[in-house]
């Protein structure tokens, strides 16, 4: 009877052992990828790459990285040791936001030449897929509508290297690329001030600041006192990684498709150092655990070093779209 427990302890312990090494190892973060070798790659010998085939195909990658890296699509996941996990589906929300949001720009500005244009009956296809719950396991399961999504992308992806004059249309134009750089302005603008709210602070409310016949449907006090909840510290510092982490490789597919526009404008450079930014937030972690020290304190504060690099690439974001509304 003792030799039993002592087998079937043993037997639990090596359990728990594999799991957490495994759950350690669906943890880790994909590397960037060069999106001009995966354009090469996909373009091959057969097609002609056009305007606008990278940023088509990298989109594409992107969102297939969140079902290929290990351990799968994990924010639905109800086993073990998937249900454990924390960070990572934090970073799978931050890159689907991205999906999400160049998709839709796809489907509203890029493959459309004017407002009144029909929209691509592909993208109005993916679009909606994205959109999809990333929290169901089944009855549909979110990978099944993402991969229809991502196949509706891969169909419009084919279109657009199509000789045929009446295929998908993709438009490198100023106007459409201020609007989408417009979406990802708002979006670091949240996720800079979450993350500075890691430490604590009040805040003057600046709501209404700038136009005196404003007004709001609920009143705010004049000052606010903002802070993150100590156990979403983690959350929103993964998903900040996992949006820049897409952003990097959907802006190196912007650099390549708007090259003549950004020439013209003189924007490349600003361009280059909006990416230059957003890769510095994805530095290894030496730390097993996110720190959340004070602004000044002893120890690091992890929220606060990826709050910088986010505000400055928004900076930078605010001064490439005033760049391209100039003629």
């Amino acid at each position: 009877m003792n030799n039993m427990k002592k087998v079937a302890g043993i037997t639990l312990l090596t359990l728990l052992v594999l799991l957490l090494l495994l759950g350690f190892y669906w943890s880790s973060e994909p590397d960037l990828f060069d999106v001009q070798v995966e354009k090469e790659g996909s373009v091959g010998t057969t097609a002609v790459p056009v305007v606008g085939y990278v940023t088509t195909n990298t989109l594409i990658e992107v969102a297939s990285m969140l079902m290929e890296k290990p351990g799968g699509f994990l924010s639905n996941d109800i086993g073990v040791p998937g249900v454990w996990l924390d960070n990572i589906p934090n970073w799978e929300f931050g890159v689907l936001v991205q999906v999400r949001d160049m998709s839709r720009a796809l489907r509203k500005d890029f493959s459309r030449s004017q407002s009144q244009s029909v929209e691509d009956v592909n993208l109005a296809v993916a679009e909606p897929q994205f959109n999809f719950d990333n929290s169901s396991w089944m009855f549909p399961a979110s990978e099944s509508e993402y991969k229809t999504g991502i196949e509706s992308l891969k169909r419009y992806l084919g279109g657009l290297s199509s000789a045929d004059p009446n295929s998908a249309q993709f438009y490198a134009r100023a106007d459409n690329l201020r609007n989408w750089l417009a979406d990802i302005e708002t979006r670091l603008g949240s996720l800079s001030q979450r993350l500075s709210a890691s430490v604590g602070q009040r805040r003057i409310n600046t709501d209404l600041a700038g136009e005196a016949e404003a007004s709001q449907s609920t009143e705010l006090p004049k000052e606010l006192e903002i802070k993150t909840p100590w156990y979403q510290v983690d959350d929103v510092f993964y998903e900040t990684r996992g949006t820049a982490w897409a952003l990097v490789h959907l802006l190196k597919a912007i650099e390549i498709d708007f090259a003549e526009t950004l020439k013209k404008k003189n924007a490349l450079i600003s361009l280059q150092q909006i990416i230059r930014e957003l890769e510095s937030t994805q530095e290894p972690m030496l730390s097993p655990i996110i720190l959340n020290g004070s602004g000044f304190g002893l120890f690091a504060n992890h929220s606060l070093v990826m709050a910088s690099y986010i505000a400055r690439a928004n900076a930078a974001i605010i001064d490439l779209r005033e760049l391209l509304s100039q003629g």
